[in-house]
């Protein structure tokens, strides 16, 4: 038998983050019905290694020339278009899961990072945002004496 010990920290967080992709979802729903300026939004994926946060963004059909990306010390602003359009306005789609157009994407920082020392590389439709924390938030290990 194995045994599982409760964590309602992780479920919360679990919580949190499925609220989230309902808010996101939701406020894109709105935002295409609403305004066809912004026709989707980009998945993302956001990974703590320690002295920095690595955040990934996919955007297939898109170059580098039509991404604006802003950073802030707790977010990260991203929008562009996708310049690729449908193959003919007359052809018979069955069926069509590809993004077009403009998007807009923000993803809130759990830490606090230096804006100023971020480094970013676009390869593949990947791009890749390495975020150093501040000095502040980074786990410190100090040995105390006791005596």
């Amino acid at each position: 038998m194995m045994i599982r010990y409760y964590q309602p920290l992780r479920e919360l967080e679990n919580l949190r983050r499925q609220m989230d992709l309902v808010f996101d979802e939701l406020s894109a729903q709105t935002t295409q019905t609403s305004d066809a300026s912004t026709a989707w939004t980009p998945a993302v994926e956001l990974i703590d290694v320690g002295d920095s946060l690595v955040l990934q963004i996919q955007l297939p059909g898109v170059t580098a020339k039509n991404l604006d990306v802003q950073v802030t010390r707790d977010t990260v602003a991203i929008a562009g278009e996708n310049q690729r359009q449908h193959q003919s306005e007359n052809a018979n789609y069955l069926h069509s899961e590809f993004r077009y157009g403009k998007f807009q994407r923000v993803v809130n920082l759990p830490v606090a990072v230096q804006n100023d020392k971020v480094q970013a590389d676009f390869h593949d439709g990947i791009l890749t945002l390495v975020l150093p924390k501040v000095e502040e938030v980074r786990n410190r290990v100090v040995k105390i004496n006791l005596g």
